[in-house]
């Protein structure tokens, strides 16, 4: 299966430079390259491309803006690519669906496994990203709002035990364990939770968990949560698959 890409950047030997790397690869095409958000968006209705690079400044609309219209619009996924390792971007495009997050120092092997990643249906945060992913929802939880929260109510008590387990970084094999299940009945969990809440991927999740409380700082990996499974997992800003 060849990975379609749309790759947009103000910039021109920037994007000319990220387009050649990817499309020398035997599984990707670049199908469009474009200069502004307003055109990343016309090209990514024109192609349907599996993947949209975009970069966050640029003019008429800037890559988040494009970032918000893609996903309400397309199944295309969109991977940021900045200059600025600022925690307002980083948040601004994850809540705007953004499936990935790269610095534009990124290594050409890292940026070619970043749109497979992607394209494959999984999450990927620059490892600076990811960081300060978890410095962010990681605070005291008096900030936090608790786990009345009224997003939760649409789950069941295993979708809920499934999403604090997926916010503890737990892959779908290590959830199965803890919860004593099969690999297609996490993946099922999985998918109810992502629907239920109107959550893009893994990632969203996490950050939807910490939001509503169900997970708080000072339950990392390998603390038991209040009345469910325990955890063994990694950070929570790994969203694994």
């Amino acid at each position: 299966m060849t990975i379609r890409v749309v790759v947009a950047d103000d910039q021109e030997l920037v994007r000319s430079g990220f387009a050649m790397i990817l499309d020398v690869q035997p599984d990707i095409e670049v199908v469009a390259e474009a200069g502004d958000g307003a055109a990343a968006v016309e090209a990514v209705r024109r192609h349907a491309p599996d993947v949209a690079l975009l970069d966050i400044r640029m003019p008429r609309m800037d890559g988040i803006e494009a970032c918000r219209a893609i996903s309400a619009e397309s199944a295309c996924r969109a991977v940021m690519l900045t200059t600025f390792d600022s925690d307002e971007y980083v948040y601004e495009a994850l809540h705007a669906g953004a499936s990935g997050f790269l610095l534009k120092d990124v290594r050409r092997d890292d940026l070619v496994h970043g749109v497979r990643v992607v394209a494959r249906g999984d999450s990927l945060l620059a490892p600076s990203v990811a960081r300060r992913l978890v410095e962010q929802y990681t605070r005291p939880a008096a900030a936090r709002p608790r786990p009345s929260d009224p997003r939760l109510d649409t789950l069941t008590a295993r979708e809920r035990e499934t999403l604090l387990l997926l916010a503890r970084g737990l892959s779908n094999a290590e959830i199965a364990v803890e919860l004593v299940v099969s690999d297609h009945t996490v993946k099922t969990h999985v998918g109810n939770v992502l629907a239920k809440l109107g959550l893009r991927d893994r990632i969203q999740a996490v950050i939807c968990a910490y939001e509503t409380g169900l997970i708080t700082a000072g339950e990392g990996a390998g603390d038991p949560p209040p009345g469910g499974p325990s955890g063994r997992g990694s950070s929570p800003a790994s969203a694994r698959n």
